[in-house]
């Protein structure tokens, strides 16, 4: 028999669309994934700085859109 947590898990996996339980089903498979072979999410924490860092370069040298300037060009669309 399912403990609490199992049952809790199912009551609300039964709630989803189709679409929503291939996302939680595929994230499951991700954290399985992971465990088995010993990822460590230290690369994506790189990964992510490192975009942060590119980030900030292009707003230090002003390459960036300002809110008036994208509510300007989303009338255009």
């Amino acid at each position: 028999m399912a403990n609490a947590l199992e049952q809790e898990m199912s009551k609300y996996f039964m709630q989803l669309d189709e679409a929503d339980k291939k996302s939680v089903l595929q994230l499951i498979k991700t954290f399985i994934q992971k465990k088995k072979t010993g990822h460590k999410d230290a690369s994506t924490i790189a990964a992510y700085n490192k975009e942060l860092d590119e980030a900030m370069e292009r707003i230090n040298k002003g390459e960036f859109t300002t809110l008036d300037e994208l509510d300007k060009e989303m009338q255009l669309w």
